[in-house]
């Protein structure tokens, strides 16, 4: 069964294609690659995210507060209508990220978030999470915003799986045709040369992984997909 609740830190670094060479050859000493990556290959996550009709939630992030929350739709590539996808809400409080999510089936997803009402409960859903996703909806009037698709290669530690490390690139959002089953296309938000680097943990980052950012000189940075895609799209 998939995890549905997340307490954890995420600190973010970007990093060109030789960087993430690099950290790839430490990381394979230490860590296992997720089942997803199968040969080493990356693997698809989209997203759809929602907000108010005035983008309060991440205009609200954007001012970097202590405490903030969005609402989002996620599927593992592709989903046709019978496909299983993830509605989750994400919190971030003193630096702490907390994910709280339920598997639903797409169409079960799209109707929750059109009408705010939990579907009926069945064995897949966590119950307490739907009702948590109701409050959410009842509070904030939402809408579908922005679509956001990535690549991925993820690890984790053999001897600690709390230590979760994952590697995005090819980041495309689009503001138009916003159903996850229409496709992953959308323009780039980063160049082709550039990776995001998230490292997650519910503990301090152990001392293998400091040397290894050190070394390489790589600096944490504060980055947010939506956030990110937001600012350009409310400057062009």
């Amino acid at each position: 069964m998939a995890i549905e609740i997340f307490n954890r830190y995420e600190h973010k670094y970007l990093l060109t294609t030789a960087e993430l060479e690099r950290m790839l050859n430490v990381i394979d000493e230490r860590m296992l690659m997720d089942k997803y990556c199968k040969n080493r290959s990356t693997y698809t996550i989209a997203n759809l995210y929602y907000d108010t009709s005035d983008d309060y939630l991440i205009r609200h992030s954007l001012e970097k507060p202590e405490y903030k929350e969005k609402l989002r739709m996620r599927s593992y590539g592709v989903p046709d209508e019978d496909s299983k996808v993830f509605l989750e809400i994400k919190k971030k409080c003193y630096k702490c990220v907390n994910k709280r999510r339920t598997a639903l089936k797409l169409d079960e997803a799209y109707r929750f978030c059109e009408t705010g009402v939990a579907p009926d409960y069945k064995e897949y859903m966590n119950r307490q999470v739907c009702m948590e996703l109701q409050y959410f909806m009842k509070f904030y009037e939402l809408e579908p915003k922005v679509y956001i698709a990535y690549d991925r290669l993820a690890f984790f530690e053999r001897n600690d799986p709390d230590l979760r490390i994952s590697f995005d690139t090819h980041i495309r959002t689009r503001r138009f045709d916003l159903r996850l089953e229409n496709g992953d296309h959308g323009e780039l938000l980063l160049p082709e040369d550039i990776w995001l680097m998230e490292v997650k943990t519910s503990r301090a980052k152990p001392l293998w992984l400091c040397a290894a950012l050190s070394e390489l000189g790589l600096k944490r940075v504060s980055f947010s997909k939506y956030g990110t895609e937001f600012k350009k799209t409310i400057s062009a």
